[in-house]
């Protein structure tokens, strides 16, 4: 068995579709192919099945992945361990995040972070608030800035970072634009465009409307913050958003007004995985984020 059969293997079983794979991976799909049939000769089972132009795995195939997947963020690890003892500052971080933190905060800290170690990398993958949970938890990603940060939970652990207030946002020429403050039920006649039911800024506008006492009416739903903001701003509705999915100019712009009751807040924080220990130039770069939101980032301060 060979470590490109493995890869070749996961990355099907991703893809659910050999020439993606092979695309992706930028080799010939008769090798892809040759190399899952080798591998299914050698294990004597068939570790996928044909469903329309989909490939999807077996009962055995599934129990193969996890193993599998295991086996190969191990050896990645340990490839990354030695890199890192060879140079601790020359490694790799991979840092997940939501959407809504990719717009200011995480380009603002790898910046800052990147001034003192500008040879280490960074692999990053954007994701919904359980994704990013799982992602962890399966080795995938070091650490993750997540929202709502999750206070208890049995196999991920982590650092509060901040609460971070929400806003309303309403189109130009709406009857409370002029307003500096409103309360939430002043909206409940408006139509909200919504966060899509996987993400986590849905709840947290659903249950600040439930304390308002009343149901948002749902006009239009989005997935990430640029698309609910400027549904908003062409007049299709209202919405909430965090303060931080705020701070981009366009020419198409909502304007922002302070929710005071109820106030809307969501936590910020990152995690790892629990009882693990992170790479060295992971840990690295946790300290270096606590240091930045404590000194600089909370405080307003310039972060040349």
């Amino acid at each position: 068995m060979e470590l490109r059969q493995l890869q070749y293997f996961v990355k099907v079983a991703r893809k659910q579709h050999v020439t993606q794979a092979a695309e992706e991976m930028h080799v010939a799909q008769s090798a892809v192919s040759r190399q899952i049939h080798q591998l299914e000769e050698e294990l004597g089972v068939q570790l996928f099945v044909q469903k329309g132009r989909n490939l999807q795995l077996t009962s055995v195939g599934k129990l193969f992945l996890c193993r599998v997947e295991g086996i190969l963020t191990d050896l990645e690890r340990a490839v990354n361990e030695i890199h890192e003892y060879l140079d601790p500052e020359k490694g790799e971080i991979r840092v997940g995040f939501p959407h809504s933190l990719g717009i200011y905060l995480l380009p603002t800290l790898i910046a800052s972070f990147r001034k003192h170690y500008p040879n280490v990398t960074f692999r990053l993958r954007q994701g919904t608030y359980n994704s990013l949970i799982r992602d962890v938890m399966k080795g995938e990603i070091d650490l993750a800035f997540i929202s709502p940060f999750p206070e208890k939970h049995s196999h991920v652990t982590g650092d509060l970072l901040l609460q971070e207030e929400l806003y309303a946002i309403v189109p130009q020429g709406h009857v409370l634009a002029e307003s500096k403050t409103i309360r939430l039920e002043q909206l409940k006649e408006d139509s909200f465009v919504m966060f899509s039911e996987e993400y986590s800024l849905r709840s947290i506008v659903l249950e600040a409307c439930s304390k308002a006492g009343f149901v948002p009416r749902i006009g239009f739903e989005g997935e990430e913050t640029d698309t609910i903001r400027g549904l908003v701003a062409a007049g299709m509705g209202v919405s909430l958003l965090p303060e931080m999915a705020l701070t981009e100019i366009s020419v198409l712009q909502p304007v922002k007004v302070r929710v005071v009751e109820p106030q809307v807040t969501r936590s910020v924080g990152m995690i790892q995985r629990t009882g693990e220990k992170l790479p060295l130039v992971a840990e690295v770069f946790r300290k270096f984020l606590l240091d930045f939101m404590a000194t600089k980032y909370l405080k307003g301060e310039d972060t040349e």
